[in-house]
């Protein structure tokens, strides 16, 4: 007598294709756990802070712990916008913005471009020799500029009066204090942005250019017609950071240099923070200030974001 034994092979597979249940699923929560230092980083330094900020923006506060803060509303937001520092703050700002576009853009496009023409490793040693004023502090930086342009025995107005030209003190000149800010940052941004837009000429396709020269294409027409629009996100970028970021990088060079003087002929608006600040004792309005111009250069951020695409060609 045969008793028939049902089998258990297709069971025992449709089991083992069955995935494993589980109530939390932790692995899909491990790549998460990685990003949370970061994020913990950004809610100290980042976020907290700027919440602290528009909210001393509501109040009177000298920056005594002992003083009380009075809750003035929106008169802080007020007076600032009145103020005629201000309004010359957003101008030099405005001006720094622009000359040093001549700094992270044209003249790293001008200098990228001819060192494409040199090979080996003197294109190494001029690279570097462009990029290490980039490495170098902005206070140790204008500390020796500051040096170099001192009236009482500086090298440049030593080598100026021997041709007859009398330099005196140009960053107390109000003619010069901007122009010699400008200068001296400009110096230390120009390695940066022709590290940039070096890489940027890397990544583009050669056989593009090869393909032109061959139905005859001059090089000024390959510049103008392929590699400067597959190069654009590259500008796009370098144009971001330098509206974003320029007014920062001028800061420094500025508290060593200038002061914001002669009569603010050379302040900006994150050295016009530092003084409502840390000279006018004045937390309130100076809160109230870096709020507006917060979400100033945001909206400039996410409008150049939103143009970016617009002003950008790529390859594919």
């Amino acid at each position: 007598m045969f008793v028939e034994v049902p089998s258990t092979v297709g069971s025992e597979r449709a089991i083992a294709a069955r995935p494993a249940r589980s109530g939390w699923a932790p692995r899909v929560w491990v790549p998460y756990l990685y990003l949370l230092p970061a994020v913990v980083l950004l809610i100290v330094w980042i976020y907290k802070p700027l919440g602290e900020t528009v909210n001393l923006s509501f109040y009177k506060w000298n920056m005594v712990p002992t003083t009380p803060k009075v809750s003035v509303g929106l008169d802080n937001y007020t007076r600032v916008l009145s103020l005629p520092e201000l309004h010359q703050a957003l101008r030099n700002t405005v001006v720094y913005t622009l000359a040093f576009m001549l700094f992270s853009l044209l003249l790293p496009i001008l200098i990228a471009l001819v060192s494409k023409r040199i090979s080996g490793r003197s294109k190494t040693i001029y690279q570097a020799l462009i990029f290490v004023p980039f490495l170098v502090t902005p206070i140790a930086g204008s500390a020796v500029w500051r040096w170099l342009f001192n009236p009482d025995g500086g090298a440049v107005p030593r080598v100026a009066a021997t041709w007859g030209i009398e330099m005196g003190n140009i960053f107390r000149d109000p003619k010069f204090a901007l122009l010699g800010v400008v200068v001296i940052v400009g110096w230390q941004m120009l390695g940066f942005g022709v590290l940039v837009i070096s890489a940027g000429l890397a990544g583009i396709n050669p056989d593009y250019a090869s393909a032109a020269s061959l139905d005859g294409a001059s090089e000024a027409t390959i510049t103008r017609k392929i590699t400067l629009p597959l190069l654009s996100p590259t500008l796009v970028f370098l144009a971001l950071m330098t509206i974003l970021l320029g007014a920062q990088w001028a800061y420094p060079v500025i508290d060593i240099l200038t002061q914001g003087g002669p009569s603010g002929a050379s302040t900006n608006i994150y050295y016009l923070l530092y003084q409502f600040g840390f000279q006018n004792f004045d937390a309130g309005l100076s809160a109230a200030a870096g709020t507006l111009f917060f979400l100033g250069f945001g909206i400039i951020a996410v409008i150049f974001v939103r143009l970016s695409d617009r002003l950008s060609f790529y390859d594919n």
